[in-house]
């Protein structure tokens, strides 16, 4: 089987090998401190008793589990603590397609890459429903896409690579649409603290047997290291989902999880507006240097990247490697994410060298 292979690494790898000296806009790793509670809650557990450094329960630590369901409003029954968002998404995708009532995924286009690996690799077929211009998906194409042959509808918001935000009746929409076609939506919500617009809904404002919610405290925390997320279910389709989830990986990281407990029972809601900030920051100074370099450009309204179009300079792998070669600023090509965007770089906002990647992206295209 032939899957699609994401093309991060490869990048990374190419910009790691550079002979110069190469900002880093490829990987979606904050550069800010995790919560100073989360630190802590690391150092106390190297002092824990040995029976501590065991196997948790498969599921997820049980007063993690409890913390997460008070703050979505759901059971803590519900909740597999995952290996980050990607697992979660994996488990998720895995148990809509073995309900059996279709093989197909609607992803969108532009498409966050593990997407479509995770479908071929799961044995299901893909199909892509065009965003506009500015990421947002109109929730008549996906209906006009469904068939009974759909299994899920995958979506992610706020989004990566184009930072669309999809509003309340757009979430509450794709719910219904998965009901209709008895498919499931899979809502990938990993950058909700991220939504620098306000207009952030999340799936689970919709009750329905016929939605999964993933996340993980990777971007939320600045810890995409410590590997820990969490999939809400169903009632109806969480058991499989468990069995699954301690067949592939048996439990997640057990210092992790204390951790994170731990920096969301005391980490002030200040931290995570102070790294929004930061953020708009970052958008502001970088989408002015695009603009006086004549590059059409993409506004985020959520999560950290920037899509940049360069007249005569599509956005190929290729051209990547010039850019990390001979303007020191490694991107990601658009080709990556799908067919619509071809023509755009993409670029992450978690270096603190935003201002001088702006301006050596504009010195080259001057």
């Amino acid at each position: 089987m032939n899957y699609e292979t994401p093309l991060f690494f490869r990048v990374m790898e190419y910009a790691d090998a550079a002979e110069r000296d190469v900002i880093d806009m490829v990987s979606g790793n904050p550069d800010w401190e995790p919560p100073e509670a989360l630190r802590e809650g690391l150092r106390e557990y190297a002092d824990l008793e040995p029976d501590r450094f065991q196997y948790p329960p498969s599921e997820g630590l049980l007063e993690l589990r409890e913390e997460i369901a008070a703050r979505r409003g759901v059971d803590a029954d519900q909740i597999v603590v995952t290996n980050g968002a990607g697992e979660a998404n994996y488990l998720a995708m895995a148990r809509a397609l073995e309900r059996e009532r279709g093989s197909e995924i609607l992803l969108t286009d532009p498409v966050y890459p593990y997407y479509p690996g995770k479908t071929t690799m799961l044995g299901g077929t893909q199909r892509f429903v065009a965003t506009d211009e500015e990421g947002q998906l109109d929730p008549d194409d996906v209906r006009a896409a469904a068939s009974e042959e759909t299994a899920a509808i995958v979506v992610n918001t706020p989004n990566n690579p184009t930072g669309a935000v999809y509003p309340a009746e757009t979430m509450r929409e794709l719910v219904a649409i998965a009901e209709t076609d008895d498919a499931v939506l899979i809502s990938d919500e990993v950058y909700d603290h991220y939504d620098l617009s306000g207009a952030f809904a999340s799936a689970l404002e919709t009750d329905s047997a016929h939605r999964i919610v993933t996340n993980a405290f990777s971007k939320s925390m600045a810890i995409t290291g410590a590997r820990v997320g969490y999939a809400i279910f169903p009632p109806e389709l969480v058991a499989n989902a468990k069995s699954r989830h301690m067949l592939v990986n048996v439990a997640t990281t057990r210092p992790g999880q204390f951790a994170v407990l731990q920096a969301l029972r005391e980490t002030e809601p200040a931290y995570y507006e102070r790294n929004r900030e930061r953020l708009r920051e970052r958008v502001e100074t970088f989408t002015d240097a695009l603009e006086a370099a004549g590059a059409a450009y993409t506004t985020p309204r959520g999560s950290f990247y920037v899509m940049a179009r360069f007249e005569g300079y599509p956005g190929t792998v290729a051209n990547v490697e010039r850019l990390i070669d001979e303007a020191g600023v490694a991107g990601m090509p658009g080709e990556a994410f799908g067919e619509s965007r071809t023509e755009w770089l993409r670029f992450a906002l978690v270096t603190p060298r935003v201002e001088e990647a702006a301006e050596r992206l504009a010195a080259y295209f001057e």
